[in-house]
């Protein structure tokens, strides 16, 4: 699913996401969402989430819906 659209993203939900260090390597981290941190309802390069284990980046993948 798309990363780029905020309706798209759930708390509890696994994601996938680029890590501010990891932007120019591209190196996805995979993690629970914990926290919603854009507040537009879309973003080119994704949608800047937190992470249960508190990383922040942006959404590249969904991984898991939740229900």
């Amino acid at each position: 699913m798309d990363g780029t659209k905020r309706d798209n993203i759930r708390v509890g939900q696994v994601v996938e996401i680029v890590l501010k260090k990891d932007q120019r390597s591209g190196v996805l981290t995979e993690g629970i969402v914990k926290g919603i941190l854009t507040s537009a309802p879309k973003h080119t390069h994704g949608i800047k989430v937190i992470l249960e284990t508190n990383q922040v980046g942006r959404v590249k993948h969904i991984v898991e819906d939740v229900d």
